[in-house]
């Protein structure tokens, strides 16, 4: 019996021996170390089912991305700053010739229509020496400008190329608070970007930005280079022209304003037939209607604009509209603000009679305005 179990013994042990050289030195003969389908090694981790190449996951927004965004583009402007005092001879007898230095800016825009057509801002080219327009296709030309509208902040720029991708424009009357849109420019030079978000707000004015002013508000990531660039629905229609962000430290906080595609193609194709915007004009000096207002002028009605000086020779002084009046129609639609009076406004046709509904101490009086056409501003809005 001693004899069997020393031999049970030595059979066991040489086992074990054996078992521990083949898991060390060939664990693959034990079906270790296989990777099998599903794993990694020896953890095991669930993979999710593969998707053919091209195909969005549910709810990407990728498809409009694909639309649009070939048709933004990104834009530099370099301007030579000259010494002021270059010319004054004793500035430069104590100073010397002070060398010319190049300024860098840097913006984004969106072609409008095969023909070359670019809409940015205003501010984007305004005093800009050259202008180069790179497109997402790496392809960069030089840009000319056509016409600028700093009322509104709009530029028109013409390039030069074949087969150019266009920006299919949507409607931004139909937008809604709450709305998806995408944010599409070259944020900060750091390449063409896209952020998402929703319409915050419509119809946003009296910011101090422009002098005509009806912006879309968005919480979409809106940063310097965005500046003319495209906000665009989720199907990739262009629905406004990113303009202006509201920012304590210079970046996005997520309150951005975009200039409607109603105004921005109006701006478009007054610029390209007339080189400027044709906007009406009255001579008046407009102000909110406001409680104290109204009774010193013995004015009932809580709704309209009033009239607190008007021009001798402008065309509302000839139509008959005195000071203390109260516009509250122009051309049966109503007004309620003073921006919504300027941009009715602005959208007469100069020449044209357009009738205007006013309160006068108690009784509405209904005139026939000539309107002339607004003058050009002499300089840019402060901003």
């Amino acid at each position: 019996m001693r004899r069997l179990w020393l031999l049970f013994a030595q059979v066991v042990t040489v086992l074990l021996a054996a078992y521990f050289v083949v898991a060390t030195l060939k664990p693959q003969w034990l079906g270790r170390g296989v990777a099998m389908p599903g794993t990694t090694g020896t953890v095991s981790i669930v993979e999710a089912p593969s998707v053919a190449p091209g195909t969005s996951a549910p709810g990407s927004l990728s498809g409009a991305v694909r639309k649009a965004a070939p048709a933004v583009v990104s834009i530099n402007t370099s301007t030579t700053a000259r010494a002021p005092r270059n010319n004054d001879p004793w500035f430069r007898f104590f100073f010397g010739d002070q060398a010319e230095q190049q300024q860098s800016g840097l913006g984004s825009g969106v072609i409008m229509s095969p023909e070359g057509y670019v809409l940015t801002n205003n501010h984007v080219v305004e005093g800009a020496d050259a202008i180069e327009v790179v497109l997402q296709d790496a392809r960069r030309t030089t840009a000319k400008v056509i016409g600028t509208d700093p009322e509104s902040d709009l530029a028109v720029l013409k390039i030069n190329l074949d087969k150019l991708p266009v920006m299919s424009l949507g409607n931004s009357d139909a937008l809604q608070v709450g709305d998806q849109v995408l944010a599409i420019g070259n944020p900060f030079g750091v390449g063409q970007t896209v952020t998402s978000g929703i319409v915050s707000a419509l119809g946003r004015n009296q910011l101090g930005i422009n002098t005509f002013e009806n912006f879309i508000q968005t919480d979409a990531a809106i940063n310097p280079g965005n500046s003319g660039g495209a906000l665009t629905d989720i199907g990739g229609n262009l629905m406004g022209i990113n303009t202006a962000i509201y920012s304590r430290s210079g970046g996005s906080m997520g309150i951005g304003f975009a200039i409607p595609v109603s105004t921005a193609k109006q701006v478009l194709e007054s610029i390209v037939k007339d080189g400027q915007v044709v906007r009406g004009w009255i001579g008046v000096e407009p102000n909110e209607l406001t409680p104290e207002l109204a009774q010193t002028f013995g004015i009932s009605r809580a709704q309209g604009v009033i009239v607190t000086g008007v021009l001798n020779t402008g065309p509302a002084a000839s139509a008959g509209i005195r000071p203390g009046d109260v516009i509250t129609q122009v051309q049966g639609q109503p007004v309620r603000t003073v921006s919504e009076l300027l941009t009715r406004i602005a959208a007469l046709t100069p020449g044209q009679a357009a009738p205007f509904e006013v309160q006068r101490r108690g009784e509405q009086v209904e005139l026939q305005v000539v309107p002339a056409q607004r003058p050009r501003p002499q300089r840019m809005p402060q901003r």
